[in-house]
């Protein structure tokens, strides 16, 4: 008998480059959302237990969009992360306008996720065969020193819009990850994928590199890893104010310390996500398609 597996999602940005809550923009044609796709494909897979990281502004939002569709599906759980919600051992947080980031997000879950769990992001498409495959590795493969992540081809990640934040990897050939190095302003110029660095150069990624798109599959053991390394983290940081934590700078010293290997699978479907406004329009043209071709019902709901 499978055990129980939850699925956190990671929704309490603001988009503030797509101008406005994006999390809830409706892209299919009854109302979907990209979060619901992304339930719906995990309950599908297996999972049980679904825990959003909101703001307390829009909980109620969430609550009545989500309760009545799958609220008698899955256990739905919210944890509010505000800018600086508290993490016990930190009691004097630096003043701060940006969120800490990702790890963070997934910090403030610590006291309700105490089984096997995956990551994702509210706002990114990762398909059907991804969640059906992570939701596998934790059950079968996942153990306290295992961890995973779901792939995918850089090219295919790519806004036609603006630039994007990427995790860039390196895998052995055993299909483990030696290293992922986050990137920040990464776009297509003049044919090639450049990425902005911390001096301000344009350095260029290989089409085919393998990223991460924040779809992660973790024990419930890294909690005490990640509230040591924010601790660390923020007080390093204190007059850094839009230093971020994310979840690749504590993978990369896990791996490194030899604490852990991590697993990359790479997904077989394609990612669509919505960082601008104008990525909306070609996101719901996808949605239809796959509904045509019978990946998904003319209702999600039904």
């Amino acid at each position: 008998m499978a055990q129980k597996t939850t699925l956190l999602i990671l929704a309490a940005g603001m988009g503030s480059r797509y101008g406005g809550l994006k999390q809830m923009d409706a892209l299919g044609p009854n109302g979907e959302t990209i979060i619901d796709y992304s339930i719906h494909d995990a309950i599908e897979a297996g999972f049980d237990k679904i825990v959003f990281i909101i703001r307390d502004s829009f909980s109620e939002a969430f609550k009545a969009h989500f309760e009545p569709h799958y609220g008698h599906r899955a256990e739905l759980v919210y944890v509010n992360q505000e800018i600086n919600t508290p993490i016990e051992g930190m009691t004097d947080f630096p003043d701060r306008e940006k969120p800490w980031g990702t790890a963070h997000a997934v910090l403030v879950a610590q006291h309700v996720v105490k089984e096997p769990f995956a990551v994702i992001n509210a706002d990114d498409y990762y398909g059907k065969s991804a969640f059906a495959d992570m939701h596998l590795f934790l059950n079968e493969r996942l153990a306290t020193d295992l961890y995973s992540m779901m792939g995918y081809q850089l090219s295919n990640t790519l806004s036609d819009h603006g630039f994007v934040s990427r995790g860039v990897c390196e895998v052995d050939d055993d299909g483990f990850l030696l290293e992922v190095v986050e990137r920040t302003k990464v776009q297509r110029m003049d044919g090639h994928i450049l990425f902005e660095s911390d001096s301000d150069q344009n350095i260029r990624l290989e089409e085919d590199a393998v990223v991460s798109m924040n779809f992660w599959g973790f024990h419930p053991n890294i909690f005490p890893e990640l509230k040591r390394y924010f601790i660390e983290f923020a007080n390093d940081n204190r007059d850094k104010p839009k230093a971020e934590f994310f979840i690749p700078l504590i993978v990369d010293d896990l791996i490194q310390s030899e604490t852990i290997r991590l697993e990359v699978m790479t997904s077989k479907d394609r990612w669509y996500g919505v960082t601008y406004a104008e990525d909306k329009d070609p996101v719901m043209a996808a949605f239809e398609q796959m509904i045509a071709d019978g990946k998904y019902p003319q209702n999600l709901w039904i």
